[in-house]
């Protein structure tokens, strides 16, 4: 079977939660498990990290967990009723003030902060963007507004202002809680949702360290570009991450639909050129949610972000409440693989005008440059932290990396990265040994044969980090 390079994220929920099926999704080529911090309590996600571990050993395969903080609520209350359908041309009232059940005229907001922060004028959008008010005047803690789109508004729904502006703080007490429970199943990622600055980052991967210091783990942190507010400040957020997510949702409901594609390939190159990795997300494949079946339009979506140079695209509902989680996967797998056979490696024009300073990063460039251009079978990085096959896997080439790591917190934060296949494997001092291990290893997989080639990389002495020093081509014998 062929080697699939981009990697697929699947989110838990109700329609995959039983064990046999999250082992199949696995199977199917899941690689990082989504759990969803907007749902259920700190018990609910602590039983399901461990089925996803007991899940993924069953199968045979590493995945990575990344837990998904739910942010800041910007949302409106209940409703007596549960729902009200709003009608263009009527009058409604967004009250901070309101402790009674909304109705068709009112309701209360868990947002407390909205009638500070919106003026005659502005525009809101609830519900993702199906439903358009316009903001009429703001009196006390009641905004007044006029409904321009209508349609049916349920309990707790979003809100969003057109060209961002809310000034919500990226973590909450409830995310507090959560990094807490997070880090005591030892999470490989957390991803932080509407960060607006590096200092949210900042603040999130010390709140992280700090509760994961106890288990002697460090997750990696994915910052979820979903705000107006973060396009002017990408760079800065993007280098206080591990990766970003393009969070396609509530991105395109504050600076609209047709914006967001240029975005995403923008955000995917800058990621590449800064050796971060990136997940694209929302709505990848909806239409099977309830079709057993993909749209054209969602093949095209989901084949245009591989082609951009993703790591990962992401399963929301279609994995975690769609009546088709397992055929979801194996189409978008098909998808993938398709898209990268139609892939133009670049690589020398990648690397000119490029200076690389640092001895391991050079190693990992000329690794990748002399695997291609001998049509090696396999590149190999003996790797502790996983530095090396994050830097090469920056680069489009199509020989596999193979990641050989002795630590199982960094064989499964690699299962992000693109055309990174990471394997556990105790390493010898002596580098003589450990480069024959590496072999045995490979061959008893089927990874190479007699006569192949591959390219190899480490450090000496073996064992300390950020040490790879060394580019051995080998020939199998």
């Amino acid at each position: 079977m062929p080697r699939r390079a981009t990697k697929i994220v699947a989110t838990l929920g109700p329609a995959s939660s039983d064990p046999a099926i999250l082992e199949q999704l696995i199977r199917a080529g899941v690689n990082v498990v989504r759990l969803n911090f907007s749902h259920g309590k700190a018990q609910d996600h602590i039983d399901r990290a461990r089925m996803v571990r007991e899940a993924a050993q069953r199968a045979g395969r590493e995945v990575a967990i990344m837990a998904d903080l739910q942010g800041p609520k910007i949302r409106v209350g209940k409703f007596a009723e549960g729902k009200v359908f709003l009608e263009p041309g009527q009058k409604f009232v967004l009250d901070a003030g309101r402790t009674e059940l909304g109705d068709i005229d009112a309701v209360g907001l868990d947002y407390k902060s909205l009638p500070s922060e919106v003026k005659a004028g502005d525009v809101l959008l609830l519900n993702d963007g199906l439903i358009v008010i316009i903001v009429d005047a703001v009196k006390g803690d009641a905004v007044h507004t006029t409904v321009k789109l209508g349609g049916e508004l349920s309990n707790n729904k979003g809100i969003n202002k057109q060209g961002g502006g809310l000034t919500a703080p990226a973590l909450t007490g409830k995310d507090m809680e959560d990094i807490r429970t997070a880090m005591s199943f030892q999470a490989d990622y957390v991803a932080v949702s509407f960060p607006k600055n590096a200092t949210d980052m900042e603040m999130a991967r010390q709140l992280c360290n700090v509760a994961a210091a106890e288990y002697n783990h460090k997750p990696g942190l994915i910052a979820k570009i979903e705000r107006a507010e973060a396009i002017p400040k990408l760079l800065e957020i993007l280098l206080a991450s591990d990766g970003i997510m393009v969070a396609r949702g509530d991105l395109a409901v504050e600076v609209g639909n047709a914006v967001v594609p240029a975005l995403q390939k923008r955000m995917i190159k800058l990621a590449r050129e800064h050796d971060k990795f990136v997940i694209t997300a929302t709505q990848m494949m909806e239409s099977m949610i309830t079709n057993p079946v993909p749209t054209r339009a969602e093949v095209s979506d989901v084949a245009n972000a591989v082609l951009d140079g993703t790591d990962a695209v992401m399963l929301s509902a279609e994995t975690a409440a769609g009546k088709y989680p397992l055929e979801t996967v194996i189409e978008m797998a098909k998808i993938c693989l398709a898209a990268e056979g139609g892939e133009y490696v670049k690589l020398d024009a990648d690397f000119t005008g490029k200076t690389f300073t640092r001895i391991d990063q050079s190693i990992a460039m000329g690794a990748l440059f002399t695997a291609h251009h001998l049509g090696a079978k396999a590149i190999v990085a003996m790797t502790d932290s996983g530095s090396t096959a994050l830097w090469m896997s920056r680069h489009l080439v199509h020989v596999p990396i193979y990641a050989l790591t002795p630590r199982v917190a960094s064989q499964r934060k690699m299962t992000m990265y693109r055309n990174v296949r990471p394997l556990l494997m105790s390493t010898s001092d002596d580098r003589d040994t450990a480069l024959m291990d590496a072999e045995k290893h490979l061959k008893s997989r089927g990874i190479v044969q007699k006569g192949d080639v591959y390219a190899i990389t480490c450090g000496e002495p073996m064992g300390a980090p950020g040490g790879t020093n060394m580019l051995k081509i080998c020939r199998v014998e």
